[in-house]
């Protein structure tokens, strides 16, 4: 019998009763069982959407923010490629947000006017940033970076700012044992070597970009502070990436440079971690510091693992809880189809949190973030129906949102600093929703 994840989800939502939390600062339990032993109904099972948006539990509304095409207070049209995002605290309970778009130079013109401030002015691009009031309503929203590529993802700082990743590595001149007519992917039409970071502040305008060159350049997916140390964690998309540890020299001034270090897993060298990892084995780590932090190819991550770093299969979301790291890896695992790993800083040890047995409930996981609640809302990137997938602190697995649009992912998951509403992206037609509802079911 072949159930659709729509199916499988509601028929178990039928038979199993949910687990309630006595308290949101329980330990994350590992989990690898089969499906069914994972499931439970923490919300409800999802209604079907009249307006055909978004599918949410009983009880939780929406409401549409922002959609690509609209003008903005500067002049210029809201960009399409909504990605990742993050939500700051503002005046008066605003809630600032700093979305991304994913626009590379291949794929789309950069149509800005010459005398807008710009990292490369052949690429398209960039973040918006939006000033939301305490009632869920736009108040304004502009442009507040330009010219860079293929912005994915990043993370909030304690600082308030927002440092946007480039997932791109591309270059002006072609990869070793290429020419530039044998190649084509961005190599050759971009005028600056890109892979960076790039910091977005809260209440910043417009400005000239600044590349994070110590940060390292790689194919850059997400950002966590620890704000303990300052010290900055960040992923790598791709199938052989690496875990990397930024430790600036000036702590709240991440252009005075630092150290980039790669994480390393003791006696486990260079270890494929996609592939047949325990879950719930806790393995101590290490780290080894990282030389050439701005290579002229694309070629860190090797460097990290002939210095023994473990390899992370597409290392995309990251998020912190009770001073541990949650990320994701896309397409690691046996079934291929996304783990979650847990770092913790203060004892060194990494732990395989869970590993996704099918994509009935967890299809290529993305972008997350801690709920106030304490489970992860985790951003699926699959190849089928997008989700936003609810983690217990159990292992348990929930539908908390279903695209009832299109097949496009859902990214960007970020909540208010009152806890009171969720901010997310659909990524293409590009539009950002707040969500809220009755959280404390849980």
């Amino acid at each position: 019998m072949n159930l659709s994840r729509r199916s499988f989800f509601y028929l178990l939502g039928l038979g199993l009763g949910g687990t309630v939390l006595t308290s949101y600062t329980k330990k994350f339990k590992s989990a690898l069982a089969a499906p069914e032993s994972l499931f439970v109904n923490r919300f409800g099972n999802l209604q079907s959407d009249p307006r055909r948006i978004i599918d949410l539990p009983p009880g939780f509304k929406y409401k549409i923010i922002s959609v690509v095409g609209e003008t903005m207070n500067d002049g210029f049209a809201v960009p399409n490629n909504h990605d990742g995002m993050g939500a700051l605290a503002g005046k008066n309970g605003e809630t600032i947000l700093i979305r991304n778009h994913e626009l590379n130079s291949l794929a789309h013109k950069n149509e800005l006017t010459a005398n807008t401030p710009q990292y490369d002015s052949s690429c398209p691009g960039c973040t918006t940033t939006l000033v939301i009031d305490r009632d869920r309503n736009l108040k304004k929203h502009y442009l507040s970076l330009a010219g860079t590529n293929r912005n994915c993802s990043g993370g909030i700082t304690p600082w308030n700012s927002w440092l946007s990743c480039e997932e791109d590595i591309a270059t002006p001149y072609a990869p070793p044992g290429f020419s530039l007519e044998q190649i084509g992917y961005f190599w050759g039409k971009v005028s600056k070597k890109h892979g960076y970071n790039f910091e977005v502040f809260a209440d910043q305008a417009i400005a000239e970009p600044k590349p994070l060159k110590a940060m390292g350049r790689f194919r850059h997916e997400a950002i966590a502070v620890d704000p303990q140390t300052n010290y900055i964690y960040q992923t790598e998309d791709r199938r052989d990436g690496g875990f990397y540890r930024f430790r600036s020299h000036k702590d709240q001034d991440l252009a005075a440079g630092g150290v980039l270090e790669a994480m390393v897993i003791v006696d486990l060298p260079r270890i494929d971690t996609g592939l047949n990892f325990p879950v719930g084995e806790t393995k101590s780590v290490e780290w080894v510091k990282i030389e050439d932090v701005d290579p002229e190819h694309d070629s860190l991550r090797y460097e990290a693992q002939t210095k023994g770093a473990a390899i992370f299969r597409r290392g995309e979301g990251i998020c912190l809880s009770e001073g541990e790291f949650y990320f994701t890896c896309t397409s690691g695992g046996q079934a291929e189809v996304g783990q979650i790993f847990r770092y913790n800083p203060s004892q060194e040890t990494i732990e395989l949190f869970l590993e996704s047995p099918g994509t009935e409930l967890l299809d290529y996981p993305d972008n997350l973030i801690i709920a106030p609640f304490g489970d992860l809302i985790v951003c699926e990137d699959g190849r089928g129906e997008q989700r936003l997938i609810g983690i217990t602190p159990e292992g348990k697995y929930y539908q908390f949102a279903r695209n009832a649009l299109n097949n496009s992912e859902f990214a960007g998951a970020c909540f208010s600093a009152d806890g009171q509403t969720m901010f997310v992206n659909i990524y293409n037609p590009g539009m950002t929703l707040a969500i809220w509802g009755d959280w404390n079911k849980v």
